[in-house]
């Protein structure tokens, strides 16, 4: 599903669907610490019943699920949906394909809503009284996030100059560590009660990496074929030339939790 929005890269078209089988292969790449972060909260755990928004091909209530929660996830792509089925596989994890905007499970459902690298696309005013009605008693939102740090890792910042020469309009470039921004609608009904921003380093090989950028928004996303097979041939040959077969680039992971008033 194509999706324009005016406040990202400069309105320019994007669809998460043309990245599917790339972003399978490639974006399952939280470490450990990542979810350590979230049962430290005594989230996702034992029994609690979870909504995952924005669940792309799954990656959350795959990898968490040995930790006993009742996942149901949502994506508004129909082609991530598709593969995160075909990766959940003897998993009890019911999928939906639908927008957020759109969701409407029974007041009360859950204990938890998850969003994992999409929270900015949402229209909050839409979906904050969505979220609040379908939580239980003190339920939490929680908010998470992982991001390459371009001006302190100097394979990144090479890749990202190379995204931005190929898509000057895309919009996530230039990432440093900062809390998550949570729109002001919330306050009315949830409190932060916890945010935590750490530096983390993620383990590649060039073709890793170069699968992780492809799969990005401002890449697979959004750009014409002739000009994803251009930007590829370049990107190979930049990390041939600055990169080693392995190597680990500097990430920042985020956590933002909202209690239900």
């Amino acid at each position: 599903m194509k999706i324009i929005d005016k406040n990202i890269d400069s309105g320019k078209p994007f669809d998460w669907g043309r990245t599917s089988l790339d972003y399978a292969k490639f974006r399952d790449i939280y470490p450990p610490e990542f979810y350590e972060k979230i049962i430290f909260r005594n989230l996702c755990i034992n029994g609690q019943n979870i909504l995952d928004i924005g669940t792309g091909t799954g990656v959350l209530p795959r990898n968490m699920y040995h930790y006993g929660a009742n996942w149901t996830a949502t994506d508004i792509s129909e082609n991530q949906i598709r593969q995160a089925e075909l990766l959940s596989k003897n998993m009890d994890i019911k999928y939906f394909a639908i927008s957020a905007e759109n969701i409407n499970f029974s007041d009360n459902s859950f204990d938890v809503i998850t969003a994992c690298q999409c929270f900015w696309y949402f229209n909050h005013e839409v979906v904050m009284p969505r979220f609040y009605r379908m939580l239980k008693h003190k339920g939490s939102i929680l908010v998470l996030y992982m991001a390459w740090l371009p001006f302190e890792d100097k394979i990144a910042g090479a890749s990202e100059n190379l995204i931005l020469k190929y898509n000057p309009e895309w919009s996530g470039s230039g990432e440093t560590i900062h809390p998550i921004a949570i729109p002001d609608c919330y306050k009315e009904k949830f409190s932060l009660v916890y945010h935590e921003e750490y530096p983390i380093k993620i383990s590649f090989t060039r073709d890793s990496w170069h699968g992780r950028i492809k799969a990005c928004r401002g890449i697979g996303a959004s750009l014409t074929e002739p000009e994803i097979a251009m930007w590829e041939e370049e990107h190979k040959k930049l990390l041939a030339e600055i990169a080693p077969a392995e190597f680990e680039i500097l990430h920042y992971g985020a956590v933002a939790e909202l209690k239900k008033k």
